[in-house]
């Protein structure tokens, strides 16, 4: 189904209703003009405070609520830069005071984004399933659960009694994000105004870098077969285990444009923040086992890690949605990264080095030593490396993220003479993400002997993880190698 054409259908033009805004100008203009506004109020507030003492929480209140609204109604790409940045420990500001506010502002793009009208739903679902709405479904709820930066998702029932979760692409979100990625700047300009200056040890990192990679996963994002695919292969891996779960998908009912899937109710994001200990140190660990135990089994990486993708349970267990963004790893890729880690753990300088070299990280002549490329990976990481209940903090993070990505932290030296392929750019990125999630949890475990169950042939000590091996015991393999 092409894109539904509405008034005014040039590309620069604002559609009608909840579609939306087109062009590349329409897409600059309103950002520009908000970052002009509150740059000008940032000083007035800035001598008043100065002057008068004043407290400047509320102009950040007024800022984060401006920038969450307007990314909200630019969806697309634009959308999904505020979301990455909602759940980053590194920003998007650095005062332990101001940074939640930032955070919670944009963290409402996850789950709380403007919905397109009823009407258009309907329209966009019509044509793309070839068929009226109750021949494919005997109920349907037109309040979206949740709509994001590409799409939004209802609740339905199939005519068998199963409940299902039916997500909706917007009608031109494709060109849209057409638009946005070939103006890298644009989303560039976007990361960079967020996060610039304000961290609390100013990280400088390749904003446009940032901004290609995440025009890249968005692009994949977009062809809702292929999401599909991804799922089915992870459903049918997981399917009976004791506190990992993904949704089943009904294929007959996807299209390019619409996903249809097993409907999952349960604990939302800021509900888990607030739950027990216990209960958070369980998903913690459910969220770790299912990232990093996917590429071991299946060599694939759920590479989105963002909590609007997690749906949590009182027992413990997560279901983990949204396979728009699946890497697949070589075994040998995945293997050169189980090196370096297995020397460190080892404490041995020059077999990370050497390990470090053959994954093409340094060239054996760079002017860096084996005692600092030891330390980028080795220090700061307590977390791989304890044996004990290591319980991660957003400020535990921080000091992660200076060390793997400050040109001017611990690690510059290092850092300045990397080589990492592209490809080993994402594993660091998922790395960060869910160690950023972990941390707003607060969780704790024996991180390092869990890791060590893959590196070293560990037996688990963790409940969770002897049920795991005994699920895994049936001999379940995939033919995704």
């Amino acid at each position: 189904m092409s894109d539904i054409e509405l008034p005014g259908g040039e590309v620069d033009a604002a559609p009608l209703g909840d579609g939306i805004r087109h062009g590349r100008a329409r897409r600059v203009a309103p950002f520009v003009g908000l970052t002009a506004r509150t740059a000008g109020e940032a000083v007035v507030v800035g001598l008043s405070s100065k002057l008068a003492g004043t407290d400047r929480t509320e102009f950040h209140v007024r800022t984060a609520e401006r920038y969450a609204e307007l990314l909200g109604r630019s969806k697309g790409a634009l959308m999904k830069a505020g979301q990455m940045l909602a759940f980053s420990s590194a920003g998007p500001v650095g005062s332990s005071e101001i940074r939640p506010i930032y955070q919670a502002a944009l963290m409402r793009l996850c789950s709380d984004a403007p919905p397109m009208a009823p009407q258009l739903a309907r329209a966009v679902l019509e044509g793309e399933l070839g068929c009226r709405v109750d021949t494919a479904f005997c109920e349907f709820d037109w309040t979206p659960l949740a709509a994001a930066s590409i799409g939004q998702v209802h609740a339905a029932r199939l005519h068998d009694g199963r409940a299902v979760a039916v997500k909706i692409q917007y009608p031109g979100a494709a060109r849209a994000i057409g638009a946005d990625l070939e103006n890298t700047e644009l989303i560039a300009t976007l990361i960079g105004l967020i996060v610039s200056g304000m961290s609390p040890w100013r990280l400088s990192f390749d904003v446009r870098g940032v901004a290609r990679e995440l025009g890249e996963r968005i692009a994949a994002e977009l062809d809702y077969r292929a999401e599909a695919a991804n799922q089915s292969i992870f459903a049918e891996h997981y399917r009976g285990h004791p506190f990992i779960h993904v949704p089943e998908v009904v294929e007959e009912l996807c299209t390019d444009r619409v996903l249809t899937q097993e409907l999952v109710r349960g604990l939302s994001w800021s509900e888990a923040l607030v739950a027990g200990q216990e209960l958070r140190d369980q998903w913690a660990e459910a969220i770790w086992r299912f990232v990093y135990g996917s590429p071991t089994r299946l060599h694939l990486f759920h590479a989105d890690p963002h909590p609007g993708n997690y749906v949590f349970h009182e027992d413990g267990s997560v279901s983990f949605l949204d396979f728009g963004c699946v890497r697949r790893f070589r075994r040998e890729q995945l293997e050169m990264i189980d090196a370096i880690v297995r020397e460190c753990l080892r404490g041995d300088v020059q077999g990370t080095w050497r390990a470090c070299v053959e994954a093409g990280f340094w060239r054996s002549s760079d002017p860096v030593s084996a005692e600092e490329v030891y330390a980028y990976w080795r220090e700061d990481f307590p977390l791989l490396w304890s044996r004990r209940r290591f319980v991660v903090t957003p400020e535990y993070v921080e000091r992660r993220i200076e060390r793997r990505c400050s040109p001017t932290g611990p690690s510059a030296n290092a850092l300045r003479y990397t080589t990492m392929p592209p490809e080993y750019t994402v594993m660091g990125r998922i790395e960060i993400g869910v160690t950023s999630l972990i941390g707003q949890l607060r969780a704790g475990n024996p991180w390092g002997l869990i890791a060590a169950e893959h590196l070293e042939s560990t037996a688990p000590v963790t409940d969770m993880g002897k049920r795991e091996r005994e699920f895994f015991k049936e001999g379940r393999v995939s033919g995704c190698a």
